[in-house]
Protein backbone atom coordinates (compact mmCIF):
# COMPACT_ATOMS: atom_id res chain seq x y z
CA UNK A 1 0.00 0.00 0.00
CA UNK A 2 1.49 2.97 -1.33
CA UNK A 3 0.98 6.22 1.57
CA UNK A 4 1.68 9.63 0.13
CA UNK A 5 3.46 12.19 1.21
CA UNK A 6 1.61 14.91 0.31
CA UNK A 7 -1.62 15.98 -2.00
CA UNK A 8 1.33 16.94 -5.35
CA UNK A 9 2.04 12.97 -5.00
CA UNK A 10 -1.02 11.75 -4.32
CA UNK A 11 -2.20 13.84 -7.96
CA UNK A 12 0.48 11.43 -9.82
CA UNK A 13 -1.40 8.56 -8.67
CA UNK A 14 -4.45 9.86 -10.31
CA UNK A 15 -3.87 10.35 -13.71
CA UNK A 16 -1.99 6.38 -13.95
CA UNK A 17 -1.97 4.48 -16.27
CA UNK A 18 -2.94 1.49 -14.74
CA UNK A 19 -6.01 1.14 -12.62
CA UNK A 20 -5.51 2.65 -9.12
CA UNK A 21 -7.34 1.91 -5.70
CA UNK A 22 -7.91 4.81 -3.31
CA UNK A 23 -8.56 3.57 -0.32
CA UNK A 24 -9.88 6.35 2.42
CA UNK A 25 -9.45 5.93 6.04
CA UNK A 26 -8.57 7.25 9.10
CA UNK A 27 -6.76 6.84 12.72
CA UNK A 28 -9.80 6.84 14.55
CA UNK A 29 -11.86 4.66 12.02
CA UNK A 30 -12.71 1.37 13.99
CA UNK A 31 -14.04 -0.10 10.75
CA UNK A 32 -10.87 0.64 8.45
CA UNK A 33 -8.85 -0.61 11.96
CA UNK A 34 -10.86 -3.56 11.60
CA UNK A 35 -10.07 -4.19 7.64
CA UNK A 36 -5.95 -3.08 7.84
CA UNK A 37 -4.58 -6.34 8.47
CA UNK A 38 -6.70 -7.62 5.45
CA UNK A 39 -5.21 -5.36 3.23
CA UNK A 40 -1.69 -7.28 2.05
CA UNK A 41 -3.94 -10.16 1.61
CA UNK A 42 -6.46 -8.03 -0.75
CA UNK A 43 -3.84 -6.55 -2.82
CA UNK A 44 -2.15 -9.97 -3.56
CA UNK A 45 -4.91 -11.41 -4.55
CA UNK A 46 -5.74 -8.22 -7.01
CA UNK A 47 -2.04 -7.46 -9.09
CA UNK A 48 -4.05 -5.51 -11.83
CA UNK A 49 -4.47 -2.48 -9.11
CA UNK A 50 -2.15 -0.26 -7.11
CA UNK A 51 -3.52 0.66 -4.00
CA UNK A 52 -2.99 4.22 -2.51
CA UNK A 53 -4.04 4.71 1.27
CA UNK A 54 -5.21 8.39 1.68
CA UNK A 55 -5.94 9.43 5.27
CA UNK A 56 -9.23 11.21 4.97
CA UNK A 57 -8.78 13.61 6.99
CA UNK A 58 -5.60 14.54 6.15
CA UNK A 59 -6.99 15.13 2.21
CA UNK A 60 -10.28 16.21 3.57
CA UNK A 61 -11.14 18.71 0.63
CA UNK A 62 -10.52 15.47 -1.74
CA UNK A 63 -12.84 13.46 0.33
CA UNK A 64 -15.44 16.22 -0.18
CA UNK A 65 -15.12 16.67 -4.15
CA UNK A 66 -14.52 13.01 -4.32
CA UNK A 67 -17.87 12.55 -2.31
CA UNK A 68 -16.43 9.89 0.14
CA UNK A 69 -17.85 11.15 3.28
CA UNK A 70 -18.28 7.25 4.85
CA UNK A 71 -14.88 5.27 5.57
CA UNK A 72 -13.17 2.75 5.01
CA UNK A 73 -14.13 3.58 1.21
CA UNK A 74 -12.68 2.40 -2.20
CA UNK A 75 -12.53 4.85 -5.47
CA UNK A 76 -10.95 2.90 -8.22
CA UNK A 77 -9.68 5.24 -11.19
CA UNK A 78 -7.78 4.11 -14.37
CA UNK A 79 -6.35 7.09 -16.51
CA UNK A 80 -7.61 9.67 -14.21
CA UNK A 81 -11.57 8.07 -14.59
CA UNK A 82 -13.40 6.85 -12.25
CA UNK A 83 -14.40 2.93 -13.22
CA UNK A 84 -16.03 1.78 -9.59
CA UNK A 85 -16.35 2.76 -5.76
CA UNK A 86 -17.30 1.42 -2.67
CA UNK A 87 -18.24 4.08 -0.57
CA UNK A 88 -20.71 3.90 2.38
CA UNK A 89 -20.13 4.15 6.14
CA UNK A 90 -20.43 0.55 6.79
CA UNK A 91 -17.83 -2.01 7.62
CA UNK A 92 -16.20 -3.82 5.17
CA UNK A 93 -15.51 -7.51 4.45
CA UNK A 94 -12.25 -8.62 2.52
CA UNK A 95 -14.62 -10.89 0.60
CA UNK A 96 -16.68 -7.70 0.03
CA UNK A 97 -13.91 -5.47 -1.07
CA UNK A 98 -11.78 -8.69 -3.35
CA UNK A 99 -15.77 -9.30 -5.40
CA UNK A 100 -15.84 -5.41 -6.07
CA UNK A 101 -12.36 -5.54 -7.72
CA UNK A 102 -13.27 -8.52 -9.21
CA UNK A 103 -16.32 -6.89 -10.92
CA UNK A 104 -14.31 -4.11 -12.40
CA UNK A 105 -11.97 -6.74 -14.59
Amino acid sequence: MIIPENIEELATYVQSEGRTVFFFTADWCGDCRFIQPSLPEIEARNPNFTFIQVDRDAYLDLAKRWDVYGIPSLVVLEKGHEIGRLVNRNRKTKSEINDFLASLN
